[in-house]
């Protein structure tokens, strides 16, 4: 059961996603603002995931060229585990307590903002010759989400000074916590590896 899961990571993500969403649309007609950008997000997160991995995928393949690792495809799938508990921690808390606690969706919209910027910074990293890295339209479409969401909040006053402040730093503690368990699972690696990495990826001519 769990090489299948391993295996079927994306197809078994999509199929959850798809299917919270489509019972949302059904059983809650009347959704706030927020819950409808929350939505929006998770559908091109879904997009993305393939868009990034399969068509036409590879954005996993120069993640490898960086780690310097040789990475079996079992382990490339099941990285796909990981990400999807941490799009849906970052989707299921803002749609249910986003309009509470406006900090919840500073911090999906941050998720967002950083796709948008790594997938540019990664045409330099990566040293591409075309302007594209794997799943870099949609997670452009995630980045304009993401400040739109922003705004909406900032404009019709739904967050304080702390919300804005908090919501980056639970992203990063849930994105920390991600980046750990995929480096564990590639092993030999840690956080102050990183740094020097794409360093010596930037040195290349």
């Amino acid at each position: 059961m769990w090489k299948f899961m391993k295996h079927y990571a994306l197809e078994i993500y999509t199929v959850i996603a798809m299917l919270l969403i489509t019972l949302v649309v059904i059983f809650i007609p009347e959704l706030t603002t927020i819950q409808k950008f929350v939505v929006f997000m998770s559908f091109i997160f879904i997009l993305h995931e393939w868009e990034e991995g399969r068509y036409p995928g590879g954005f996993l393949d120069l993640i490898t060229q960086l780690l310097q690792r040789n990475i079996d495809d079992e382990t490339k799938r099941a990285s796909r585990l990981v990400t999807a508990v941490l799009i849906f921690v970052l989707t299921i808390v803002p749609f249910f307590f986003g309009d509470a606690y406006p900090m919840f969706a500073v911090a999906v919209s941050t998720f967002c903002i950083f796709e948008g910027f790594i997938h540019i910074a990664g045409i330099r990293i990566f040293r591409l010759k075309k302007f594209y890295t794997p799943g870099m339209v949609t997670a452009e479409i995630e980045a304009i989400t993401g400040i739109a969401l922003i705004v909406y909040l900032a404009v019709n006053h739904l967050g304080a000074w702390y919300d804005y402040v908090c919501g980056p730093f639970i992203f990063l503690a849930c994105f920390a916590c991600m980046q750990r368990t995929l480096m564990s699972m590639v092993g030999g690696l840690h956080y102050s590896d990183m740094p020097k990495l794409i360093k010596a990826q930037l040195r290349k001519k």
